[in-house]
């Protein structure tokens, strides 16, 4: 599609062409950066003392990988990690979003929370794993309690924040109108938090993919964070940098591809933003 400048008659390129010059800007950049970092990892490499300990050259680690390929590892300890982040981070936010629109029906009973709220959402959830493990145990129960934590109450934060955000007199005029407490949370509280529910979304999956990796190296359950951890007890300096980057680079694709593109639709569509 192509849109007309008034000014001149002429026409211009349309939006689809711009998004298709965007992503091909993107993809060069990253190809960019992709070969600046494998040049200056393997000059480093090559010029310290045995690299294959203190700094494994990309072919080296690129040849641990596919040697675990091979052996069917790296697939396993993969899975494992994402299902633990999916359905711990799910869960939290199945509870979290309902549980901060609860608390933000009464605005001092919001008020009244807002600190105590605060507080946990800023202990992170490795801060309580000892604590977990006193009641649980070394267990896959412990590290999905740790990631339940870690998901539930950034979210829960960030709702009741937004709720508190919202004018009373909307709250009010509903209450005249008749509505039920249902209708206040579905029809005024949950739109006006949206914006809050979208960032605070992306925080709390961000948290959770860093506390299942701890969880996994702290309680010794398959997965990208034990994998790192035994590879340093092995002194295999290769497989702990393979998880890293493997760790780093499914963050930015859940990132940069799924989350953040569904927090910017979700703020612009609720008019906070203008395209």
């Amino acid at each position: 599609m192509q849109q007309r400048n008034d000014a001149t008659g002429t026409q211009g390129p349309g939006l689809g062409w711009r998004i298709n010059k965007l992503l091909q800007l993107d993809a060069m950049n990253l190809v960019i950066l992709v070969i600046a970092v494998y040049i200056i990892w393997s000059v480093i490499s090559a010029l310290i003392d045995n690299p294959a300990r203190y700094l494994p050259s990309p072919i080296a680690v690129a040849m641990s990988s596919v040697d675990m390929l091979y052996k069917g590892l790296l697939p396993s300890y993969f899975g494992d990690t994402l299902v633990r982040l999916i359905f711990g981070s799910a869960i939290g936010l199945i509870l979290g979003i309902p549980f901060g629109l609860l608390l933000g029906i009464n605005r001092t009973v919001a008020d009244m929370f807002h600190p105590i709220m605060n507080f946990f959402q800023s202990v992170s959830g490795i801060a309580i794993f000892p604590i977990i493990v006193v009641w649980w145990g070394n267990s896959d129960k412990t590290i999905f309690a740790v990631i339940l934590y870690t998901a539930f109450f950034p979210i829960a934060f960030n709702v009741l924040s937004g709720v508190r955000e919202i004018p009373i007199r909307y709250i009010s005029a509903a209450r005249t109108l008749g509505a039920s407490r249902y209708q206040i949370i579905k029809d005024v509280l949950f739109p006006g938090a949206m914006p809050h529910i979208a960032t605070g979304s992306r925080l709390s999956i961000g948290f959770a993919w860093r506390a299942v990796i701890a969880g996994e190296m702290l309680a010794g359950r398959q997965g990208l964070g034990w994998m790192i951890f035994t590879g340093q007890d092995a002194d295999n300096t290769a497989e702990v940098i393979l998880g890293m980057v493997m760790i780093g680079v499914t963050w930015i694709i859940l990132d940069h591809y799924l989350l953040r593109p569904m927090e910017a639709d979700t703020i612009e569509r609720w008019g906070l933003v203008q395209r």
